[in-house]
């Protein structure tokens, strides 16, 4: 479950950064999983339950990890035709051409959290 590793990762990148804005209690983190990311969103949600509790009083059992799925569009090159590709390199349904280019659906990334620092903000 390579999750747990990328969530360790994504924990502390957040936990750097709040400490740089003097953020000492984190509430929710949002992250984005797109559809081909090779990402389990499940997977990342249990990986947080797990390390939540393991790692400094940043985080405690309210903080919450809000997972943004980013669903996966691709568009022909030929015949310019949008589609939602099953896996990374996909065949157009309508001209039958491997000339797909992924528009989106990879991307794995904290998109924001919310948290407040010394005096309550």
């Amino acid at each position: 479950m390579h999750e747990l590793s990328l969530m360790a990762e994504l924990i502390k990148l957040v936990s750097e950064d709040a400490h740089d804005r003097g953020i000492i209690k984190v509430s929710k983190i949002d992250v984005i999983v797109g559809d081909l990311s090779n990402v389990l969103p499940e997977a990342l949600e249990e990986a947080f339950i797990y390390l939540r509790p393991r790692v400094e009083a940043l985080f405690d059992e309210q903080t919450e990890l809000h997972v943004i799925r980013e669903e996966a569009r691709a568009a022909c090159r030929s015949c310019r035709t949008e589609f939602v590709p099953d896996y990374r390199i996909a065949f157009c349904p309508v001209c039958r051409l491997p000339t797909s280019e992924l528009l989106s659906g990879e991307t794995f990334r904290v998109e924001s959290y919310e948290g407040c620092d010394e005096d309550g903000n």
